[in-house]
């Protein structure tokens, strides 16, 4: 079973900055598959932040462009999420996930709580 960790979660005052990784326990999948981010603020639906793809290609979300950066390193199967100018609205928990494209299966983390306060 393939796992995803994603870690680097806290709370961070509005301005602030904070990066978060997820690891995945398979490499093999992680160097020839897609990286999500997405997260859930409460009380609403999940929603896109952005992906990367296995040629480092990376897309955003409009409500993050500028601000979020998602990278990768495939020598250590992570992918990372570098959050700048951080807003209340940005509070959720983030998720990461691979998506295989042989299987059309995606693979999900646990999350990571971000709290931006005011």
């Amino acid at each position: 079973q393939v796992q995803l960790v994603a870690s680097g979660g806290g709370l961070v005052q509005a301005g602030g900055s904070l990066r978060l990784s997820c690891t995945v326990s398979s490499a093999t999948l992680f160097s020839a598959n897609t990286m999500g981010w997405y997260r859930l603020p409460p009380g609403k639906q999940r929603e896109l932040v952005g992906i990367i793809t296995k040629d480092y290609t990376a897309t955003y979300s409009d409500s993050v462009k500028g601000r979020f950066t998602i990278s990768r390193d495939n020598t250590k199967s992570t992918v990372y999420l570098q959050m700048s100018s951080l807003k209340p609205e940005d509070t959720a928990v983030y998720q990461c996930n691979l998506y295989r494209a042989d299987w059309q299966y995606t693979y999900w983390g646990q999350g990571t709580q971000v709290t931006v306060s005011s």
